[in-house]
Parts: C-alpha cells; structure tokens; sequence
C-alpha cells in the first residue's frame, strides 16, 4: 500500500497550534498527522538525524473515545495528554490512524462492546465475532515520519508491537514514554486485559491508578 502526501494547514486548538497534514493512500483512505517544531523537508534532501528525537505518538482512530469521552477506554485521554504534551515539547507529532477499532471498523467494534456488555473481555469479543484481536497495521507511519525527516523518535506508547514495528522499518525508537491516563471502573478490566493477554507495558502504576479511581 502506498501513501501521498496531499494538503496541510495550520490548526489552533485548546493545546496550541499544530501543522495538520493529510496522507491518503490509493483506496481513497485518509491519514492525519499533526505536528509541532517539525518542518516538512525535501525529499532528495537527508533526514534530519541532528536533531533531538521528538516525542511521537501513534494513535488510532476512536470515535467513541476520542469524540464522545466514551470511559470504555482510554484512547481519549491519551490523545489530548499526548497533544499537550507535544506541545509542552516544542517538538513532535501525533500519527492518527484511521483504523477505528483495532482495525475492525466501527460497526464491528459497537457490535464487540456489546459482548462485553455481557461479560466478555475486549479480546474475547473480538474473536467472537470471528476478527482478530488486532487488525491495525503501520504501514502509513513511515512516509507520514519520512515526510518531516525523522528517523528516531520518543515514542510514546504501551504497545511493544508499535516500537517492534518502528525498529523493523529504520525508525530509531531511543526511548519509550509511557502513558498512563484515562484510567477509571468502567476501563480498568479493559487495560488489564491489555496488559496481561495483549502484552501492553502497564506496571505497578497501573494498579496505583485503579485504586485511586475506585
């Protein structure tokens, strides 16, 4: 799958302003990215390896969580932390993905909530329904980086697959920052199960969080 780099812009908002950059690949599809002290480099030119490794973060897509402050989850709050965080920075950028639902697509996911309505955890519901437990792939994240000449980052995550798929595609990752947000009753099943069947670095923090929101 290829992807092009097609407009950007400036946008304001309640963090700073950010670049707003879209990429679409061929079956129409879009990807965002915002950034901050990162400016677009010529393509025949080297990337900018002198620079400091920005504070980057992968984020896909969740409409229930990033837009309607669903508590079944924890993806809004870790979008705006990582927006304000970037921000206080100086320098970096947020990669997000439209792959709403681990890649699944809305209605699917709508359809795993209400298996876990019934009990089941987030990636027992997935398979259920016969999906996989993760469909999201990253094939986007290099031309999106290459597009402001990074080649190492401070990524910031809880998902080992995310660095595993950045170190095996030439993306330098020098350092991991963790992101512990959002966490509350109704979600704390759903990052545990993260943590112990899905191998999400959640620590001792973790449960620090859970007791302090119970």
């Amino acid at each position: 799958m290829s992807y092009q780099f097609i407009t950007s812009a400036k946008l304001p908002t309640r963090y700073g302003e950010f670049d707003i950059h879209i990429f679409e690949n061929e079956d129409g599809q879009e990807h965002v990215m915002l950034t901050v002290g990162l400016p677009v480099v010529d393509p025949d030119t080297t990337r900018q390896s002198e620079r400091p490794a920005p504070l980057i973060r992968i984020h896909s897509e969740c409409l229930t969580g990033d837009a309607f402050s669903s508590l079944k989850c924890d993806c809004g709050p870790q979008l705006n932390s990582a927006m304000q965080a970037i921000q206080e920075a100086g320098c970096g950028a947020i990669l997000y993905l439209r792959q709403e639902g681990r890649g699944i697509g809305l209605t699917n996911k709508i359809r795993a909530y209400a298996l876990q309505d019934q009990g089941h955890d987030t990636l027992d519901a997935n398979l259920m329904l016969g999906l996989p437990a993760d469909a999201r792939i990253y094939d986007m994240c290099g031309p999106m980086l290459a597009h402001i000449g990074v080649d190492a980052v401070r990524l910031i995550t809880n998902n080992p697959n995310k660095i595993a798929y950045l170190t095996e595609h030439g993306i330098n990752v020098v350092e991991r920052v963790p992101l512990l947000v959002g966490v509350n009753d109704m979600n704390a099943e759903y990052l545990a199960t993260k943590r112990d069947r899905m191998g999400h670095l959640l620590d001792k923090d973790f449960n620090t969080a859970i007791h302090l929101n119970k």
